[in-house]
């Protein structure tokens, strides 16, 4: 598989997606990871640009937050204005949307299945845990978190 995404985790989770049947979301949380930079805060718009990122912001976590604002730009056409209106960088919701396309046609090549979990957040973050389960940490009563692989201190 030495065609998916160059960081392992990447691949793990995106393969798992397929067994846990959210690899339509899994594509486009990937993809928005590598895209990095996704909302922007001008300096003389910062309050605006704060209350448009809220608009986004999933409970769930950064990675549904991530999903929603694809999800949201996908369902305005991919509008370069809906991302100056929302303080996202069109830029990097284009690469994203690169990126998204180039993973699904590899996902094509091998026939991999890819679909949608719906709003069944749980499997999406399941399928994300299971690429990045050595960042996984647990509260420790002395030392805050350690991670439960290494059992190595984190803050």
């Amino acid at each position: 598989r030495g065609e998916f995404p160059p960081a392992p985790p990447m691949a793990k989770v995106l393969i798992a997606s397929v067994d846990m049947q959210c690899a339509d979301e899994i594509l486009t949380v990937v993809s928005m990871l590598t895209a990095q930079n996704i909302f922007f805060r001008p300096k003389e718009k910062q309050h605006q640009a704060d209350q448009a990122r809220a608009k986004f912001l999933q409970p769930e976590g950064d990675h549904m937050t991530l999903l929603a604002v694809y999800e949201s730009w996908k369902r305005n056409k991919f509008a370069g204005p809906w991302c100056r209106e929302n303080y996202i960088q069109l830029r990097s919701m284009k690469r994203a949307q690169d990126v998204r396309k180039q993973l699904l046609g590899i996902m094509d090549r091998y026939s991999l299945d890819v679909t949608s979990a719906g709003r069944n957040y749980d499997l999406i973050r399941k399928a994300i845990t299971s690429g990045f389960f050595y960042h996984v940490a647990k509260r420790d009563p002395t030392e805050g978190y350690k991670t439960i692989v290494e059992q190595q201190p984190v803050h």
